[in-house]
C-alpha cells in the first residue's frame, strides 16, 4: 500500500522549508530513503529535517564518514544520518547496525535506494528531480506501508 505526492520546490531554502514541514510528521522509528542526482538538494532538506526535529548540528553530507548520529536538543528522537554513496550493497549499510538505532530515532538515507528499503517495512522513499537550468526540483514523496497511507499528504501540506 503505497500513497505519493509530488510538489514543485523553487529553490534551496523552499527545499529546506520542505524538510522542515515533513519533520512535523516524523517520529522515532521512520526511515528516509533520500534519492537524487549529486546537488539535488538532499542534505539540504535533510537539514530541513533536523532544524524540525529540533537536533545537534551542523547538518553536512556525512559522504565520508557514512553516517552521523544527531541528538535531540527538544527531548525527541535523534536524527541518524547515512550516506550510502560509497557503500558497496546492502551487506555493507548492514554492516553500520542502523536497525539498532531505527526504532529510537528518524533515520535518513541519502543515495539509499536500491539499499535502505529492507531496514523498514513502513518509509518514505524521497526522490529529488531538477531541471536542467533552473534551481526547480520536483520532489515526490512516496509513501510505502501503513504508517504513510493517510497522512502523506498532511506531511507537506502548505507547500
Amino acid at each position: 500500500m503505497n500513497a505519493t505526492v509530488t510538489v514543485r520546490v523553487p529553490g534551496a531554502e523552499d527545499m529546506r522549508e520542505l524538510g522542515l514541514r515533513l519533520a512535523g510528521g516524523l517520529r522515532a522509528g521512520d526511515l528516509l530513503v533520500l534519492t537524487g542526482d549529486l546537488g539535488a538538494g538532499k542534505t539540504t532538506l535533510t537539514q530541513g529535517v533536523a532544524e524540525g526535529l529540533k537536533v545537534r548540528g551542523p547538518i553536512t553530507s556525512p559522504t565520508f564518514v557514512i553516517a552521523r548520529v544527531h541528538p535531540s536538543l527538544a527531548g525527541g528522537p535523534p536524527l541518524v544520518h547515512v550516506d550510502a554513496y560509497r557503500l558497496d550493497g546492502f551487506a555493507e549499510l548492514d554492516d553500520l547496525d542502523l536497525d539498532a538505532e531505527i526504532a529510537e530515532s528518524v533515520t535518513v538515507v541519502e543515495w539509499g535506494r536500491g539499499l535502505a528499503e529492507g531496514l523498514a517495512d513502513d518509509r518514505l522513499e524521497v526522490v529529488i528531480s531538477r531541471a536542467d537550468d533552473t534551481e526547480e526540483r520536483t520532489v515526490t514523496i512516496i509513501g510505502v506501508g501503513a504508517r504513510w497511507a493517510s497522512v502523506i499528504g498532511d506531511l507537506v501540506d502548505g507547500s
